[in-house]
């Protein structure tokens, strides 16, 4: 068996378990953005979905990503990368360089460094990563700093509001989990309101254990790893 059939098939049956779950929401599937997150996925792996048409893909480290990103063919004609995990300001300029999207912005000082990097003719397309644990050793906005935090932010036109993130608590409850998700939902409907010229369309929640509840909860964006290249070394 070749590299590329395995995670076709499991490619293949993550988008079958969007799709469903899209359907019990009564959702078109194609709203919903797959992300591969390949930290620690080595390049034929990343490769191989590639061919079997995933184009979204997400990095947490700027250094492993940095080096995948030399090998041509994932950059591929389409392909987008995200940040997926916490970005240092220092690893800013380089960032801005390797990913078209950054899915973890939670700083306005953060959110200049990465503007200041920005080329005049583009806009970096960010979310703000949302924190409902509260737990000291974790990254991302506490809900109650969101609005003071966006109101500066949009004083940076480099930057697109495109939407919020979050990552729940490990070890909760389907319904603990779901409630996290509602809440992020209820946030970013709230952005909406208050700050239109936002553009808020992304709602990026959900992993390989929660995605599917996620996507019934308005998900946007799922990011998934192990379903698609399984158990990491």
């Amino acid at each position: 068996m070749t590299l590329t059939t395995p995670i076709a098939a499991q490619l293949a049956r993550v988008r079958e378990r969007i799709a469903a779950a899209a359907a019990r929401a009564g959702r078109d599937p194609a709203s919903i953005t797959l992300v591969g997150a390949t930290k620690t996925v080595e390049p034929a792996r990343i490769r191989a979905a590639i061919e079997a048409g995933l184009r979204d893909f997400g990095e947490n480290y700027v250094q492993e990503a940095k080096a995948k990103l030399a090998v041509p063919e994932l950059r591929a004609p389409g392909v987008r990368w995200h940040l997926i995990g916490h970005l240092q300001t220092n690893k800013a300029k380089t960032a801005v360089e390797l990913f078209d999207i950054i899915q973890t912005l939670d700083s306005v000082r953060l959110g200049a460094v990465l503007a200041r990097h920005v080329p005049p003719a583009r806009r970096l397309e960010v979310l703000l990563e949302v924190d409902y644990t509260g737990a000291p050793e974790r990254t991302g906005l506490q809900p109650e700093a969101v609005f003071a935090t966006v109101e500066q932010l949009l004083g940076l036109p480099a930057l697109e509001l495109a939407g919020l993130m979050t990552v729940p608590a490990l070890g909760l409850s389907e319904a603990e989990t779901r409630a996290t998700f509602r809440r992020l939902r209820a946030l970013r409907d709230e952005l909406c309101r208050r700050y239109p010229e936002g553009a808020w369309r992304h709602l990026s929640m959900g992993m390989t254990d929660d995605f599917e509840w996620a996507i019934e909860e308005g998900a946007t964006i799922v990011r998934i790893g192990r379903a698609i290249f399984g158990p990491r070394p």
